[in-house]
C-alpha cells in the first residue's frame, strides 16, 4: 500500500507496528505528505520506508498537483492508497480512475458529521454516540460508500479534546483491522456497493470492543 497523511501520522504507525509484530500481512511501499514537516515522514523513515513531500505551491492548480503526487504513488504499484490523516481534498479526475483502490479513515461516523471538527460538531449535536469511519474514496467530500466503523460513546460534559482522544483510540484497531480484511481479498467496491466475501454489505461493519468485526 501507500499512504497519504499530513500531520503526525498516528495511524500510519499502527499500521507500520501491525506490520512488524505479525498482525498485518502487508507492505508500506511508500508514505507520501503535502507537507515536508509533516511527523508522518519521521515515522516512515525511522521505519525504513521512502517518504515523499509534494508541495501544492508548486503547481498552479489542485488538479496538477494531484496529477504529479498519483503518478509518484503510481510508480510505485501500490494495490491499495491509504489516506490516513490526509488533509486535502482529491481532484475528481483522479480519483474516479481510481475507484475501489483508495479509502480513507475519517473521526465520525459517517454520513454524520463530514469535513473538519468533527468532534466538535457531534458535541454541539449532542448525539449519545461518536466514532470513525473507513471509507473508500470519491468525488464527494467523505461520501464514498463506508466499509467499517467504530464506535464511542459521548460522555456526560465530554471536551472536544477528550472526545477526540478516545475516538484516535478507536481509529488504529479500525483501520488495521480493515486492512487485514483487505490484505486477504475480503472486501472490494462494485458498483459503488462495498462487498465483504463476495456479498453485498446492508450496512458498514462494526469493530468491537475487543477489536474484532461483528
Amino acid at each position: 500500500m501507500a499512504v497519504l497523511a499530513s500531520g503526525r501520522g498516528s495511524n500510519l504507525q499502527a499500521i507500520l507496528d501491525a506490520i512488524a509484530g505479525g498482525r498485518l500481512a502487508a507492505e508500506v511501499a511508500g508514505v507520501f505528505s503535502d507537507r515536508a514537516s509533516a511527523q508522518a515522514l519521521e515515522r516512515a523513515q525511522a521505519a525504513g520506508v521512502p517518504a515523499h513531500a509534494l508541495s501544492p505551491r508548486g503547481f498552479a492548480s489542485r488538479a496538477a498537483f494531484d496529477d504529479a503526487l498519483f503518478a509518484a504513488v503510481d510508480a510505485l504499484g501500490p494495490d491499495l492508497v491509504v489516506c490516513a490523516g490526509y488533509m486535502r481534498l482529491i481532484d475528481p479526475g483522479v480519483i474516479t480512475p481510481r475507484a475501489g483502490r483508495v479509502i480513507n479513515i475519517h473521526p465520525s461516523l459517517l454520513p454524520a458529521f463530514k469535513g473538519l471538527h468533527t468532534h466538535r460538531q457531534a458535541l454541539q449535536a449532542g448525539v449519545a454516540e461518536h466514532g470513525a469511519s473507513v471509507h473508500f474514496v470519491s468525488a464527494d467530500l467523505d461520501g464514498g460508500p463506508v466499509v467499517a466503523q467504530a464506535r464511542v460513546p459521548v460522555q456526560p460534559g465530554d471536551e472536544e479534546h477528550a472526545l477526540a482522544a478516545r475516538v484516535l483510540a478507536r481509529e488504529h484497531p479500525l483501520l488495521v483491522e480493515t486492512l487485514r480484511l483487505f490484505a486477504a481479498g475480503r472486501i472490494a467496491l462494485r458498483e459503488d456497493r462495498v462487498h465483504f466475501d463476495g456479498r453485498p454489505l446492508t450496512a458498514p461493519l462494526q469493530l468491537s470492543c475487543n477489536d474484532a468485526f461483528a
